[in-house]
């Protein structure tokens, strides 16, 4: 169980450092005018972000002593 979880937790970070990149590199080359695709990949970062945040709590909360 544990060790899945923390392949999920890093498969999430992974993803989330994707979507960072590539958010950067869309916001460098100046295609989205309007934004919509920067809002997209923000949304989805930070979705990623929560996703792995909830991986890591439930990995500390078992292996919580007691």
């Amino acid at each position: 169980m544990q060790v899945t979880l923390i392949i999920f937790m890093i498969l999430a970070a992974v993803a989330t450092l994707a979507v960072l990149a590539r958010g950067i590199i869309i916001m460098a080359r100046g295609q989205d005018i309007s934004g919509q695709q920067s809002n997209r990949m923000m949304s989805l970062r930070v979705a990623l972000q929560g996703l792995a945040i909830f991986f890591v709590i439930i990995l500390f909360l078992i292996n919580r002593p007691g």
